[in-house]
């Protein structure tokens, strides 16, 4: 399995559950990686063997970024000369191009994993073109949902296309830092929580302006941001201008997720664009009452509008901060969307979506 890091993200979480999963079923299973296995924020499984190739740098020029790149194909060849794996399975849209590249002539099956909708995260000209060229080597290609699946057998010519989504890995790992929501948020207050990483992606500069229309009818409501990234300042400066400092915590990263999920009154995925969006999956399992934008791709797999959640017009912060307030005001409406919300277990359990996995493994 080859990934570029271990950070905190929705496919780094995944491919570390998928790594133990099939580790507890007796297979071999070594973890690749560009960082440093040093930099690893989700814990890995212990049968799983954890190479990390210490190849992850910041590329100053396009000709660094060159070299770099060929650096990580001839050593990640290397490495998959030495272990002749069976099958080599990569995530996101640039690992796969570089472990396509790395693996031409091999005789180990390849699938790679494409865990963003691409026409809203373009790579830019020479990867689109590597992307179009690369992809349909591959023996298999896993996307998250059916809109990405014909976006790739049109523009990457992708001849074999299986629809695999995120699976509802339970329980949730659990690491270090662990940040009680009580030191955060007492008792008495209510939580509206989001998770991600503070990235434009996200949408949680939309989030603070659609929570502080709602900041003076509902002074009990406090906004809860999981996780890190380059946004962060950016962020804090937005809440002071809005007026909303006092209101908005966002601790970084946290190891506990599930003990947020277990405290959220309601839960908020606000991103301009998704792959098939990990948080709103965990937070519709643990019982959170969810509104979300309909961006592409995921929410509208996972939320029947009004039935088990709200979807809101992406980018529409006046619409957001309607259905927010909505929900805040009203908890038994919160209580029907929560008891319905579980329904993703059956849907996206750990058992079904493994199932998919075993199909493309096995060819």
């Amino acid at each position: 399995m080859v990934v570029a890091t271990l950070s905190s993200g929705g496919a780094e979480r995944v491919t570390t559950n998928l790594a133990g999963r099939w580790a507890g079923l007796g297979e071999s299973v070594t973890l690749i990686t560009w960082s440093d296995s040093a930099d690893d924020f989700y814990p890995v499984d212990s049968r799983v063997t954890r190479l990390g190739l210490g190849l992850l740098h910041d590329s100053p020029s396009w000709f660094a970024a060159l070299f770099g790149n060929l650096r990580r194909i001839r050593r990640l060849r290397r490495v998959l000369r030495a272990l002749r794996p069976d099958v080599v399975v990569s995530f996101l849209s640039k690992v796969n191009i570089v472990t396509i590249l790395a693996c031409r002539g091999l005789p180990s099956r390849l699938v790679i994993s494409e865990r963003v909708h691409p026409p809203r995260a373009p790579l830019g000209a020479p990867w689109e073109q590597l992307r179009a060229w690369t992809y349909r080597r591959a023996d298999e290609v896993v996307a998250l949902t059916r809109e990405t699946a014909e976006w790739l057998a049109v523009h990457a010519g992708c001849k074999r296309v299986s629809v695999v989504p995120n699976a509802v890995f339970l329980p949730l790992a659990v690491g270090e830092p662990s940040v009680d929501p009580r030191a955060i948020v007492g008792s008495d207050g209510n939580i509206l929580l989001a998770v991600g990483r503070l990235v434009e992606q996200k949408g949680f500069d939309w989030l603070c302006r659609a929570f502080a229309k709602n900041c003076t009818q509902f002074s009990d409501w406090s906004l809860v941001i999981l996780g890190e990234g380059p946004q962060r300042d950016r962020l804090e400066s937005l809440a002071a201008e809005l007026g909303i400092s006092e209101r908005v915590s966002m601790p970084g990263q946290v190891g506990n997720v599930a003990d947020w999920y277990a405290r959220a009154d309601l839960f908020v995925l606000s991103s301009r664009f998704e792959g098939f969006p990990s948080a709103l999956i965990e937070a519709m399992a643990a019982g959170c009452p969810c509104v979300s934008f309909d961006c592409d791709t995921g929410p509208r797999d996972l939320i029947d509008d009004g039935v088990n959640g709200k979807l809101v017009a992406l980018g529409d912060v006046d619409a957001l901060a309607g259905a927010l307030g909505g929900l805040m005001r009203d908890p038994a409406l919160r209580a029907r969307f929560a008891t319905r919300s579980e329904g993703v277990l059956e849907r996206f359990s750990e058992e079904r979506i493994m199932a998919g996995w075993r199909a493309v493994l096995s060819g």
